[in-house]
Parts: C-alpha cells; sequence; structure tokens
C-alpha cells in the first residue's frame, strides 16, 4: 500500500508477547459548511481589506452591536471560516523583488511528499495541487533572479518526484483583496 494513502487501513502489529492492537481510528469527517449570510460575508470582506479593523469598527460598517460582531467573527474562527490574522506584505519592499509561478509535473501518488519538500524552500508562499497539463502550481518570492534561477534548479529539480518545471515570471501584480487609499473593499459577488 501506498504512503500516499490513509494511515491507520491496517492494523498495527502486536506488541511482542501481547495482543493486537486495534486499527487507529478515521480521521474525523470534516464539519459540514455552514451557508454565510450578507453579515458574514460582509464581515469576511472588512477583515480581509483590514485584519487589525476593531470590533466596533466592524459593527458599525455591517450595522450591527458589538456582541453580535464579535459572536459571529468567533463564530467564522471556530467554523473554521477565517483561518487566521495575516499581514499582507509589498515583497519588492521586502526585498522579494523577484516573484514567479512555477509549474510542476510530478510522479503519481507523491503529492504529500512533493508538499512536504515544497514547504521548506526559502521564499515558497502558494502551493496547490491543480488539474491540467501539470500537477502543482508553487507562488515563490526570492530577492533577485539569480536566486530564483537557483532555487529552481538546485532545489525543485532535485527532488526525484519532480519530473519537470516551468517557470513563469511576475512582471507586474495587483493583490484584489486591497482596496487602495481612500477605496472601499469591492461589494461581494450575488448569490442570486
Amino acid at each position: 500500500m501506498p504512503d500516499e494513502q490513509m494511515a491507520g487501513a491496517v492494523p498495527t502489529p502486536a506488541p511482542p508477547g501481547g495482543t493486537p492492537a486495534a486499527p487507529a481510528a478515521p480521521p474525523a469527517a470534516p464539519a459540514a459548511p455552514r451557508p454565510l449570510d450578507p453579515i458574514d460575508r460582509s464581515i469576511i470582506r472588512l477583515l480581509q481589506a483590514d485584519g487589525r479593523t476593531s470590533i466596533r469598527s466592524v459593527a458599525e460598517q455591517v450595522h450591527v452591536s458589538r456582541a453580535n460582531a464579535y459572536a459571529r467573527i468567533n463564530r467564522l474562527i471556530d467554523d473554521g471560516v477565517i483561518r487566521g490574522f495575516t499581514a499582507r506584505v509589498n515583497h519588492e519592499r521586502a526585498g522579494q523583488g523577484a516573484s514567479a509561478y512555477i509549474t510542476l509535473k510530478i510522479v503519481q501518488n507523491s503529492w504529500r511528499t512533493v508538499r512536504e519538500q515544497l514547504r521548506e524552500l526559502p521564499g515558497a508562499a502558494h502551493i496547490a495541487l491543480v488539474s491540467g497539463d501539470f500537477d502543482v502550481l508553487l507562488l515563490v518570492h526570492t530577492p533577485d533572479n539569480r536566486t530564483l534561477r537557483e532555487l529552481v534548479l538546485t532545489r525543485l529539480q532535485a527532488i526525484p518526484e519532480v519530473l519537470s518545471t516551468r517557470t513563469l515570471l511576475v512582471f507586474e501584480e495587483t493583490d484584489l483583496l486591497d482596496p487602495g487609499p481612500g477605496r472601499l473593499p469591492a461589494p461581494p459577488i450575488s448569490e442570486e
């Protein structure tokens, strides 16, 4: 059985002189997604634009009480809708002037192994398993093109499960979550 399949599908061998151990319990199924109402979506949009927005400000902007805003934000966190709060970084100003999307073709059933190795790469910002002409899409930020070249030629192509790569340099990017100075966040897409 390949290591990529679920652990726990095979019973654990018995310890010497002991009784066989029971198979490991399968992982718990994720909770069903909870539908978001317009207020939840507005709260998410506000927090995406500025994760440091106060509860009071959120409550005022979505027209609910502070207690309601606080409860909704906590529920969104508890439900796993909001995974955390982070800073959006201008990579060029932070000394990471070269960015690229790198596509990878990998050995079948090696996703988990490759993903763990990609997480260790300096400058790796986003990793996605995708469908289509390649298997993995990787976003990296590096100080310069020389460092990017070394990352691709010596680090990525040294991973045994990586069959091929293609590098797409980013010349300019726009953060759609950043409304810019003096602009309101974009309205949500209607679900009707």
